[in-house]
């Protein structure tokens, strides 16, 4: 599942694929999104920032004690069943690929996960908006998992449910039950994955 992300394609060029308004961003590309940092998301309004990292202030599990962890990843077979998950929207997060890592402590070897044709993967995400002591409104983004493909399966037993563009209306705006559908692995074979060794792991 994404432990971290990147995004190196332009802005204005995720904003093109998508027919939306170019957010006027000035990013750079972006090797090494971590967690708690602001990543692109699409929306039914267009793209926006939000935190990755959805603090679930105010939820409630289903024993009805309070989600205490900050959430970066929901498991798609309970996101739309947990009562912690419950009054979020669906949203997209696209990024050029995800980082995962093997092998142990101080020996672990880094992954870099990307389309094989190149093109943008869009993760499937749930998003929500807390309001901060001060009156800030914080949005923030969760992406959802699934079982791993045959890409996948020898490096992580989780990834997250990549969309297809023509799946992303409906995963924005569809019944639940729709979406529901689009929660499984991607196909095998469409990733490319080779080892990370040119990051810089400090740093976005």
């Amino acid at each position: 599942m994404p432990g971290r992300f990147f995004l190196t394609t332009p802005v204005a060029r995720v904003a093109q694929a998508f027919g939306v308004p170019d957010p006027s961003a000035a990013d750079g590309a972006r090797r090494n999104i971590q967690p708690g940092q602001e990543v692109w998301v699409l929306t039914l309004d267009g793209l926006q920032r939000m935190r990755w990292g959805i603090i679930p202030v105010g939820r409630v599990n289903a024993r009805g004690r309070p989600v205490m962890e900050t959430i970066i990843n929901a498991r798609s077979e309970t996101v739309f069943d947990k009562s912690a998950f419950e009054g979020v929207r669906r949203v997209v997060i696209p990024v050029d690929g995800w980082y995962e890592w093997t092998g142990k402590t101080r020996r672990k070897t880094a992954w870099r996960l990307s389309a094989r044709d190149g093109g943008l993967l869009l993760f499937a995400g749930i998003a929500d908006v807390w309001t901060a002591p001060g009156g800030r409104v914080l949005h923030q983004v969760a992406a959802v998992t699934c079982e791993p493909n045959a890409d996948v399966r020898d490096i992580h037993h989780r990834m997250g449910v990549i969309l297809a563009q023509k799946d992303v209306g409906l995963w924005l705006g569809a019944s639940e039950e729709a979406a529901r559908d689009l929660m499984r692995p991607l196909p095998d074979g469409v990733l490319q994955i080779e080892p990370a060794e040119d990051v810089d792991w400090s740093g976005a």
